[in-house]
């Protein structure tokens, strides 16, 4: 059984966008990528992507709304790789289309979005941390949004910012159980322009990952169980 002394990094939902970009920067930095989406082909795009810059990365299928699939990658990464170091939880999505009235979703869509981009995170780190736990390393950076600040929220969007938030709880969860050096923190990329966030948005790729990777890098002085844009703490 082949046995990794490189530090391991999985992202999931990093077929493109700030997925991919975060996936870059860490293989840049010399980890070992495992680039993750729903299947194979969307995996082996983002691996493509990277390889042909000259950086290493494996692709791996992980549908993160699934425990089956979960809990297959995880098997996978014990007999591949016996350890993970730094878990970044990208992928999810905006389930309304276009700014719909708060009440206007039926409540199925918000329980969708929730098992999508929360439960995802839970999924994950259920897996991860006691493995980081057992190993006293590791960094888990979840990826939200201020949309689901409590402080800031705002109408619309109402399955969007419910899943949000409640990644916020889980984070808070997740950070409240680590031991050693492992840290679990959230972070808002601010509004990037990718295929989800649009022409429009305010904030370049690299700026939304530079947030990502202070997360995914922090020392052992560095915080756990904060919310961040930039390396700044910001309101829940």
């Amino acid at each position: 059984m082949q046995r990794s002394s490189t530090e391991i990094a999985v992202v999931t939902g990093a077929r493109r966008g700030l997925g991919l970009g975060t996936a870059r920067a860490l293989a840049r930095e010399g980890l070992h990528v495992i680039v993750t989406a729903r299947d194979e082909q969307r995996a082996a795009q983002g691996v493509a992507a990277l390889r042909s810059e000259g950086l290493h990365a494996e692709g791996r299928a992980l549908d993160v709304a699934s425990d089956d699939s979960v809990d297959a990658f995880f098997d996978w990464l014990d007999d591949t790789h016996g350890r993970i170091d730094v878990l970044v939880n990208n992928a999810g999505r905006i389930f309304e289309a276009g700014r719909s009235g708060t009440f206007e979703p039926p409540a199925a869509l918000l329980l969708e979005a929730i098992d999508n981009n929360a439960l995802s995170a839970y999924r994950t780190i259920r897996r991860a941390l006691p493995r980081m736990n057992a190993r006293g390393y590791g960094r888990v950076v979840n990826v939200s949004s201020g949309m689901g600040a409590l402080t800031d929220m705002g109408a619309g969007y109402p399955a969007y910012r419910a899943s949000k938030t409640v990644m916020s709880a889980i984070t808070r969860l997740a950070a409240n159980e680590t031991r050693g050096d492992v840290k679990v923190n959230i972070v808002c990329p601010g509004w990037v322009r990718t295929d989800m966030g649009g022409p429009s948005a305010t904030r370049d790729l690299d700026e939304g990952v530079a947030s990502i990777m202070w997360a995914a890098r922090l020392p052992a002085s560095g915080p756990n169980g904060g919310f961040f844009r930039d390396g700044k703490r910001i309101d829940w």
